[in-house]
């Protein structure tokens, strides 16, 4: 069988947001503490306290946003104790995640210096579970105040006289649980009164974002959206892509075709939920004023062994790879109301970019997808028409899936842009692409995938899984042919 794809060239009508392509970062395990910072003393290379290496793979794959401090650490963090000399910062209890003592050295200055260093914008969720709303006002205020005021007196005595830029701004974060298990009535109106005192001060303008549902809390929305639509700029939604079934095998790198099936599923899922999600906004928004925000998403096994089960720390596969290809095809194709999404988490934590041990640090799967994606930041989507093949079992529970994902943009220089996924691990796909619209004249391909399903990237063989060029893709008066690997990521330049 021949799988067919139309690529409609000439057409499009919504940009993908590159912050769809942004990143999670929280005071867990460790991302923040030997992960992204490791104090300008360090023998580790570093900036101001920020690992070179680490800063420089972020900036090669263009984050285009870093959302901090969390995460259920976000509704227990107290920003006054992150700034001032650092000798001098009270400790913390990181009572979320393993119960370690914190010495807040990473704060609010170094978080914004981190995102100059990484060239991108800040994301800050505020604390809405065990804060006040004067606390919230007041971190507003000097983050952002550019006239004289206690709070950028206070920032001007802590060595930042300018404000910073701050646009992103988190009214909480999962309030419906490690936020204060509200109901959504409830945290509704507590958003109404703590986004009244986040206020503009001079030229910058907040988007506040709304704490939005967990997975199919498809009420949360209603009620949401109901009472807090005008008030509001962005509602966030979180997904955990999970083995699901305690008769499988929950292990990051340890699995079979059961298990590779059961997150591809669950993956899949991420569309339904975007567009169920969608239609309840679109009655109280038709006008998409509100974006969707998928602040948290991605794979979460069990810990390695021997590690902090506290800090969930997970090695990262080909599956993954898939998983994260899925996810960003399907907010590529919902960009008409997704305009941003943030993965779990940047490094060290469930679906890291990247794995760092000591002065050691190794890119994943995950990574070089969201390398070979960046070409679809701020590109004009593409309409398509996909018939193919499908996997998955034809008895029992659930029915086949389409074995091909993809999404398409054009970007500014007319080059168009096609990437594609093959779920099924046992069968490649033959696919005709017809690009309609467009005279191509020139095809390039590269391809992510590896000879298992388990294979992962360590700090022995680092590229284990790494992209290499694609051969064999032939363009022709109606288009493009080719031979989709199984279980494989590849992106398409066609010119």
């Amino acid at each position: 069988m021949t799988d067919r794809l139309v690529v409609n060239a000439d057409l499009g009508d919504h940009l993908i947001n590159r912050n769809i392509y942004g990143h999670f970062s929280e005071h867990l395990g460790r991302c923040i503490y030997g992960g992204l910072w490791v104090g300008p003393e360090s023998d580790i290379p570093n900036t101001r306290g920020m690992r070179n290496d680490v800063v420089q793979a972020l900036r090669d794959i263009d984050i285009p946003v870093l959302r901090w401090p969390g995460g259920c650490f976000a509704d227990e963090y107290h920003w006054m104790d992150g700034i001032g000399p650092r000798e001098q910062r009270p400790t913390m209890v990181n009572t979320h995640w393993g119960g370690v003592t914190e010495d807040n050295a990473f704060g609010t200055h170094e978080f914004f210096d981190l995102c100059d260093q990484l060239g991108c914008q800040p994301y800050v969720c505020g604390n809405v579970g065990s804060g006040t709303v004067q606390e919230m006002s007041q971190w507003v205020e000097y983050c952002t105040m550019d006239g004289v005021s206690p709070m950028s007196k206070l920032r001007a005595e802590n060595g930042r006289e300018e404000p910073w830029s701050l646009t992103y701004w988190g009214v909480g974060n999962e309030n419906w649980g490690c936020g204060g298990h509200m109901r959504p009535e409830y945290y509704a109106d507590l958003y109404r009164r703590y986004a009244t005192y986040c206020r503009n001060y001079g030229e910058n303008v907040l988007y506040k974002v709304a704490c939005g549902a967990n997975s199919e809390n498809y009420e949360w929305t209603r009620v949401l959206m109901e009472r807090t639509a005008n008030q509001m700029q962005g509602l966030s939604l979180h997904y955990y892509t999970r083995v699901g079934d305690k008769a499988l095998s929950n292990s990051a790198t340890e699995f079979g075709e059961a298990e590779w099936l059961a997150i591809v599923r669950n993956t899949y899922q991420i569309e339904t939920l975007l567009q169920r999600h969608g239609a309840i906004m679109d009655v109280y928004d038709p006008e998409k004023l509100v974006g969707l925000l998928v602040d948290e998403w991605g794979t979460w096994y069990q810990v390695e062994p021997g590690t902090n089960p506290g800090f969930l720390y997970q090695q990262n596969s080909l599956r993954d790879a898939i998983v994260a290809a899925l996810h960003l095809n399907a907010f590529n194709n919902h960009c008409d109301r997704v305009q941003m999404a943030n993965i779990a988490q940047t490094v060290n934590v469930l679906q890291a970019m990247v794995l760092t041990e000591g002065d050691q640090m190794v890119l994943t799967p995950s990574y070089h997808v969201f390398e070979m994606f960046k070409v679809h930041q701020n590109a004009t989507l593409l309409p398509i028409s996909l018939e193919c093949s499908r996997y998955g079992p034809k008895e029992g529970d659930g029915s086949p899936m389409p074995a091909i994902n993809v999404s398409a943009s054009r970007d500014d220089a007319g080059c168009v842009h096609i990437s594609l996924c093959n779920v099924d691990p046992n069968n490649d796909a033959a696919l005709q692409i017809d690009l309609r619209g467009m005279a191509a004249s020139e095809v390039s391909a590269r391809i992510l995938t590896a000879d298992h399903m388990q294979a992962h990237n360590t700090f022995a063989a680092p590229e284990a899984v790494r992209p290499e060029a694609l051969e064999g893709v032939t363009l022709a008066d109606d288009g493009l042919q080719l031979v989709l690997p199984r279980m494989s990521v590849v992106v398409l330049e066609v010119a």
